[in-house]
């Protein structure tokens, strides 16, 4: 499985790392989205603490902390470890599904599926190509390509070049590289990229010609030679790979064209990380907001949200829930 990592300058990181991993096996296996967001919200509160957790009932003083999550964390701390999270280790199918999934396009169902027919690792998948659509043909065939982080310096050349042939096509364009780039990380994992422009708000979207647009962006990238494969190519998100040279690996793309008028919601929101859209999310309905990748609405008395906010900046959003500023190198936890 490919772990989240909640990082080290977390005092309970330790704790929300084996949270996510259950959470994972929630979504993965069991498919209880219930348990997997109970897990997903305990990691985010123990993430928000400035302070290391010392037992199970310190932890359950926290909203959002119930009795058996408690009994998990008092569990890690007595013995060190989770029997629930050993069991899963030593389980064969357990692990043959989450394998699975970290290929591109194989998600826990048809994980499943291929499991039940007898195929649980890599190499049973590549002799039986046949059971996979376009997509999961071409994660299978760069697996190990993408199994590779990316380094800053590479996604820094990358965005030099989709900047300058998107700036070619119009230069009223805004793009932003989003996720652990934008949040300093020395390396990430894939590249994610949001695109505006100010002529396409979410009114007009998807009015005229504008499915056009992405088309337009995406085939100007393959002239230049960046991208190499198309995954999906949909009026407002492209998934693909891209290879700035012949000696380095094939990378995971992914572009969106976004609404004006949600742009700076939608930054925040690729930007991450998980836990810390959690935690932001949290704070904003305290604050009488719902938030999430497209818009922030105020909720009215009778619960039901308002119209979206105008926002023209990133400072705006946590201006309004009155959440302290965070510039995106310290949203890592």
């Amino acid at each position: 499985m490919g772990k989240r990592k909640a990082t080290d300058y977390n005092p309970n990181h330790d704790l929300c790392d084996f949270l996510l991993e259950l959470a994972d096996y929630e979504k993965n296996i069991t498919r209880n989205i219930y348990k997997y967001n109970a897990y997903n919200k305990a990691a985010a509160i123990l993430a928000a603490q400035s302070t290391r957790v010392t037992s199970g009932a310190e932890a359950k003083k926290l909203s959002g902390v119930g009795n058996k999550i408690s009994e998990k964390i008092d569990e890690y701390l007595t013995t060190g470890k989770l029997q629930k999270l050993e069991n899963i280790h030593h389980d064969k199918t357990t692990q043959a599904i989450n394998l699975l999934t970290r290929v591109s396009g194989i998600g826990p169902a048809k994980a499943r599926k291929l499991v039940e027919e007898g195929i649980s690792t890599i190499e049973d998948l590549r002799k039986h190509k046949d059971t996979l659509n376009h997509h999961q043909i071409i994660g299978l065939k760069y697996f190990e390509d993408f199994k590779k982080k990316i380094p800053r310096a590479e996604i820094k050349e990358i965005e030099m070049i989709i900047k300058k042939q998107i700036y070619g096509l119009d230069s009223k364009y805004e793009i932003t590289i989003c996720g652990s780039y934008r949040r300093g990380r020395p390396e990430s994992g894939d590249i994610d990229t949001l695109v505006t422009h100010p002529d396409y708000t979410s009114k007009n979207l998807n009015k005229s010609h504008n499915d056009l647009v992405l088309k337009h962006i995406v085939e100007r990238l393959e002239t230049c030679g960046l991208i190499t494969e198309t995954l999906s190519l949909g009026d407002t998100k492209f998934m693909g790979t891209c290879q700035l040279n012949l000696d380095l690996p094939t990378r995971r793309l992914d572009i969106r064209f976004q609404p004006y008028d949600q742009y700076y919601c939608n930054i925040l929101y690729f930007t991450g990380s998980d836990i810390f859209n959690q935690r932001m999310r949290a704070h904003a309905l305290e604050q009488g907001f719902t938030l999430n990748e497209y818009t922030l609405r105020p909720v009215g008395s009778t619960g039901i949200p308002g119209e979206a906010i105008e926002i023209n900046s990133e400072e705006e959003i946590f201006d309004i829930i009155n959440y302290p500023c965070k510039n995106p190198e310290e949203r890592n936890n």
